[in-house]
């Protein structure tokens, strides 16, 4: 309300769109952040929302001082408990534990004290105090049945951290309490408690895609087989075969006539012996009529 009317429609609609784009594409929320931060940075909104946006993109240091800055213009501790797990992000858990215990944690309703409380706890698992992380997850709030906005995330958080503990059994009763209060699936406790009961999820989408392609390839294989038998002789002599056969034949008639050449050669040599034979019994005759004339 405190900008010109064309202004205030700019910044609002870049507001808009990183409500809607935090939590599927932090980049771009955080881009638009930053128009948003560059058309009017003494809005305490937009310093809120440029913390959120860094926040989702673990840019700590930035959204800390983001959420400083919004928190001077309110006055307001609703963002202690997300300025206190940046503190965490920058390395620093011993200050997220001493935010903890501020008074200012007294201001916060029940919502943000419950966040107050997993950011402690997280504090503690940073510092590797495994069950001074579970002590500081019980509370009434833990042990209430009635189902709140954030009792997925606390039965979740209490879970985890007995697992981390190597406490399975209790683990595995607080999964399966957290996924019974995990209306909107806003934790993964379903597949954590699988996990402990060692269940495997199969893509039945991706098997039915895998059957359908070895139906394929059969099918292919059937049609190939059947071309090779139509193209094949019945006999099963291959096309090389007969080709070698057809020559062989060729070379056998080749080689008769070679074999007809020889043996008419052959009497035609003999004939001629014959006929030099005869000639000499003639000539041999003769001169013994001569002979016997003188």
């Amino acid at each position: 309300m405190s900008l010109p009317k064309g202004l205030a429609e700019d910044v609002s609609k870049n507001l808009v769109m990183v409500a809607r784009l935090i939590d599927e594409d932090p980049e771009a929320a955080y881009a638009y952040s930053k128009i948003a931060l560059r058309l009017a940075s003494r809005v305490a909104a937009v310093r809120e929302a440029a913390g959120f946006a860094a926040y989702a993109n673990q840019k700590y240091s930035e959204a800390l001082a983001e959420f400083r800055a919004a928190r001077r213009m309110t006055g307001s501790v609703d963002l202690w408990p997300v300025m206190a797990d940046c503190e965490r992000g920058l390395g620093r858990p011993e200050k997220a534990l001493e935010m903890a215990g501020a008074a200012e944690v007294h201001k916060l309703d029940k919502a943000g004290q419950v966040e107050m409380r997993l950011v402690a706890a997280g504090a503690r698992r940073d510092m590797d105090q495994l069950d001074a992380a579970i002590v500081t997850l019980q509370s009434p709030e833990l042990a209430s049945n009635s189902v709140q906005p954030w009792t997925a995330r606390l039965r979740y958080a209490y879970a985890d951290a007995l697992l981390a503990a190597g406490r399975e059994g209790e683990a595995r009763e607080w999964f399966a309490k957290a996924v019974e209060s995990d209306k909107d699936g806003s934790t993964d406790a379903s597949d954590r408690l699988a996990e402990i009961d060692g269940v495997e999820f199969v893509d039945a989408f991706v098997e039915d895609d895998e059957d359908d392609s070895d139906a394929v390839t059969d099918a292919e294989a059937e049609v190939e087989a059947e071309v090779d038998d139509e193209v094949e002789p019945q006999d099963d002599v291959s096309v090389a075969d007969e080709l070698d056969d057809e020559d062989d034949d060729i070379e056998d008639d080749d080689e008769d006539e070679d074999e007809d050449d020889g043996v008419e050669a052959a009497a035609e040599s003999k004939e001629d012996v014959v006929k030099e034979d005869v000639v000499k019994d003639d000539v041999l005759l003769k001169e013994d009529d001569d002979d016997d004339k003188n």
